[in-house]
């Protein structure tokens, strides 16, 4: 997000605001307390793997996990009603240039179809050089398809979109913000938020990283320097994406295909866009793809892990807008003792929604949870580790917007060993990060108070 497309999206939603009822997040009462069965369900690319196969591998891969793991599958498969998917490789892209440097080797790379989701497709140098590319395998004879949200391209000139139209490629504009444009079911308060990018239907990326330049800089993740050296007008972007191999891609491909038909734009150009797809790694993955009027499986899925924890949550939020029933859950997981350290930004892009989410910092402080706020970077990431081994990283921010109003993609991978790759980038993070002390909050000035309190009661919109 930008300030720009920020001031353009409160202004529709102040009028959509009017005349909108308010939805809620699910009772976190409801969420299961207990294991209905001994292993969650697991799928192959062959289809659902036979309850003992599947019990034996499940032990072989978590034998070295310190919580349990197949308990915590069971009850986040009983809150969602999604299953793990086996056999993946998933690759943590720690910040922009890297995931850049894999998304577009993927793309020089592929041979039958490109499928693109992202919330911003920007007409800068990266997001020029983006296009250039797919333009290129249009030509080639790939298949390429492009699905962008219109309020996160409000500031992308059309002839930007034109141009790939004219060079073959597909596009669809999610949601378009004139009604009169709109083929299916039209509302400006739904918004398309994942990021997928899938190609040859064999490898997919996922996560908080737009195509825009925004992400191209360093985001100084592994700076040396001191985050008070660090000037604050020139900082990079904080963000994470995965590439993943293995059957959870065709996951991947059917939110993305799904989410074209819904939009009522026809189906798409016939391709080869679920070939067969053998085990590439030891991964489970689950594929949470979330949408309006759903059943906020993100949020239900958080929940879960978190009343869980044994050991430790460990969450990096770029826009932190929490309920109340995320700001109990995570303070009462650090009364029973578990290390709860939130990341949150110190730079942000966007003011009011760093204020609104200040404004819980106080319960949150006197309940025992840490808070660290990045100097060195626009943080934002969406991501959390929890008990060094499960771990979600996708397009969801912990606010209402994302849980209620878009529609988001998360991927849960449940491996300690992913864990210990995601808990090195949580501590870089909080080496780049000030702590926020209670003693401090409580004695911050009245004017950021008066900014916390005005910007909270705009929550449940932005």
């Amino acid at each position: 997000m930008n300030k720009n497309r920020i001031t353009c999206w409160l202004a529709a939603l102040a009028i959509v605001g009017v005349i909108a009822s308010c939805r809620t997040l699910p009772d976190v009462e409801q969420l299961p307390d207990s294991p209905a069965k001994a292993n969650p369900t697991v799928s192959t690319a062959r289809g659902t793997m036979p309850n003992g196969q599947a019990s034996a591998l499940l032990q072989r891969r978590w034998a070295n996990a310190t919580a349990d793991l197949k308990a915590l599958a069971v009850l986040e498969e009983q809150a969602t009603g999604v299953p793990l998917i086996a056999g993946n490789q998933v690759q943590l892209l720690f910040d922009g240039p890297a995931t850049m440097r894999e998304m577009m080797a993927a793309v020089r790379g592929a041979t039958s179809s490109i499928n693109l989701e992202t919330y911003i497709f920007d007409q800068d140098p990266i997001g020029l050089q983006f296009a250039e590319l797919l333009m290129e395998k249009r030509r080639e004879g790939v298949r390429v398809n492009v699905m962008y949200d219109s309020v996160g391209t409000l500031g992308t000139p059309q002839a930007f979109f034109d141009r790939m139209r004219e060079a073959g490629i597909t596009l669809l504009a999610f949601n378009p913000i004139n009604p009169a444009k709109a083929k299916g079911n039209w509302s400006i308060n739904n918004r398309d938020h994942r990021k997928i990018m899938v190609v040859d239907g064999k490898v997919a990326f996922t996560g908080g990283i737009n195509i825009s330049s925004d992400y191209a800089n360093s985001s100084l993740f592994r700076s040396r320097g001191k985050p008070e050296n660090v000037d604050k007008d020139k900082v990079g972007w904080r963000d994470t994406h995965v590439r993943i191999e293995g059957p959870a891609v065709a996951t991947l491909q059917w939110a993305f295909v799904n989410n074209w038909v819904r939009q009522e734009a026809g189906e798409l150009p016939p391709g080869d866009y679920f070939p067969r797809l053998a085990p590439a790694g030891d991964k489970f993955v689950r594929v949470l793809a979330t949408e309006p009027n759903g059943h906020s499986e993100i949020y239900r899925s958080l929940m879960v892990a978190i009343n869980e924890a044994r050991k430790s949550v460990h969450i990096t939020s770029a826009y932190f807008v929490p309920d109340q029933q995320i700001i109990d859950a995570l303070v009462g997981a650090a009364k029973r003792g578990v290390d709860v350290k939130l990341v949150l930004p110190g730079v942000s892009d966007h003011g009011l929604v760093m204020h609104a989410g200040r404004a819980f910092y106080e319960p949150l402080l006197a309940g025992g949870v840490r808070i660290f706020q990045l100097q060195v970077a626009v943080l934002h990431a969406k991501t959390a580790v929890i008990d060094g081994a499960w771990s979600t990283i996708g397009s969801a921010n912990i606010d209402r917007r994302s849980f209620i109003h878009n529609y988001e993609l998360n991927v849960v991978v449940i491996d300690p060993a992913f864990g210990r790759d995601m808990e090195s980038a949580f501590n870089e993070d909080l080496r780049d990060s000030k702590e926020v002390t209670l003693e401090q909050w409580r004695n911050r000035p009245w004017a950021d108070r008066v900014k916390e309190w005005a910007s909270r009661l705009t929550e449940y919109w932005i």
